[in-house]
């Protein structure tokens, strides 16, 4: 069978016509819902559907990854030349034929199509959302402002990080899994729900109040950030280098307390899955290491949270985030338990990933909606009649 090129341009048309059929499709619902409702509140409403989606983006990364699909198609864009798995049956039983167990098989494949699949659509949804706040930037002076929208900068960001995020997918394919890259691409469909959300808290009238809280109080939230994302960066090395059955006992690891570790091998950053930046095969020790570090680690995370949590209580404006706060809380330390002890069960694997985003979109909202400086500094003013 002949070697199959990493890049393959010749499906983008299909491609795309697939991927904007998509979107067409999701626009439309969203029209059907809200085409009563004023400009600002279809805005909104758009805005959370993309936010919504990019979520089950993430979900589906994950299912993606955990499912051992990410090379179900070899290539990038399409899968063997072609727009879908139903053009690919050739070479890919010719695949699944030599290796029945993958990385390529019919379902690994399909999995892996709708996942760019989804991620163009999102992008799409994105495209149009930044072509409308630039429109309602040149529009803003025709009237009195009544209402303020997002900086189309934010949407404008929020676009050229999608054009990132699919390098990083297109990277993660052709270089066949490589754990940076891998780690880099789930963090950065992390760090676009943040981009998405902020944008969400714009949608109200310019003499809203920000909810107030003390500066000691923000700045707690903001060490809360700091280390959940650190957390978050753990965890992706964990589960892109399939670290987590190195320890499948708790509190103890391998019947120890401290059990033999590898750090060197574990977090050299820039080598191949399973292999050493010398070549070697990675040794148990390492993935041990990679495991306990992100364990240890929680036990700062922890702390820092339910301080966070008992802070918040009782303060007007910020209960439901301080509910989202502790309900994430609890949901990562059940998942993250029995991802160790149940072997990495599926559906908790995917949970815990899609968790750890949760709690940085909760935690940045809480920064950027307790700031009336930085809300301020989002915003521009936008008419009302402006708005279409």
């Amino acid at each position: 069978m002949n070697a199959q090129p990493l890049y393959d341009l010749a499906p983008w048309a299909r491609l795309l016509t697939g991927a904007a059929l998509l979107c067409a499709i999701m626009v439309a619902l969203w029209w059907l819902r809200h085409s009563t409702a004023n400009a600002v509140r279809r805005r909104r409403a758009l805005l959370l559907m993309t936010i919504f989606l990019t979520f089950d983006l993430v979900l589906v990364g994950a299912f993606t990854r955990l499912s051992d699909s990410g090379l179900g198609c070899p290539d990038w864009p399409g899968c063997y030349g072609s727009a879908t798995p139903l053009g690919a049956q050739h070479p890919i039983d010719q695949a699944q034929a030599a290796m029945p167990s993958g990385p390529v098989t019919h379902q690994k494949a399909w999995i892996e199509m709708l996942h760019r699949y989804l991620a163009m659509a999102v992008g799409g949804l994105i495209v149009l959302q930044t072509g409308w706040a630039w429109r309602d930037r040149w529009r803003r002076n025709r009237l009195p402002a009544v209402f303020a929208l997002p900086s189309p900068w934010w949407p404008t960001a929020a676009l050229l990080w999608v054009c990132v995020q699919g390098a990083f997918g297109a990277l993660t394919v052709t270089m066949k899994l490589f754990p940076a890259i891998v780690s880099a691409h789930l963090l950065g469909a992390y760090a676009l729900l943040v981009l998405l959300v902020l944008q969400l808290g714009c949608y109200r009238r310019p003499n809203s109040p920000a909810t107030p809280l003390a500066a000691r109080y923000r700045r707690f939230i903001g060490l809360g950030l700091a280390v959940v994302t650190l957390q978050a960066m753990l965890g992706a090395w964990v589960s892109t280098n399939y670290a987590v059955l190195a320890c499948s006992e708790f509190p103890r690891c391998q019947d120890s307390w401290w059990p033999l570790m590898d750090f060197s091998a574990g977090f050299s950053l820039w080598r191949p899955l399973g292999m050493t930046s010398d070549g070697d095969i990675l040794s148990f020790q390492a993935l041990t290491a990679i495991h306990m570090v992100h364990r240890m680690f929680a036990i700062v995370v922890v702390p820092i949270l339910l301080t966070i949590v008992w802070q918040l209580r009782g303060i007007r404006g910020v209960q439901r985030s301080q509910r989202c706060l502790l309900g994430l809380l609890i949901l990562q330390l059940v998942t993250g338990l029995s991802n160790a002890v149940l072997d990495w069960p599926l559906p908790s694997a995917m949970l815990h990933t899609g968790g750890a985003g949760g709690l940085i979109v909760v935690l940045s909202w809480l920064l950027i909606s307790t700031d009336k400086q930085t809300y301020l500094r989002m915003h521009v003013p936008i008419s009302k009649r402006g708005l279409r």
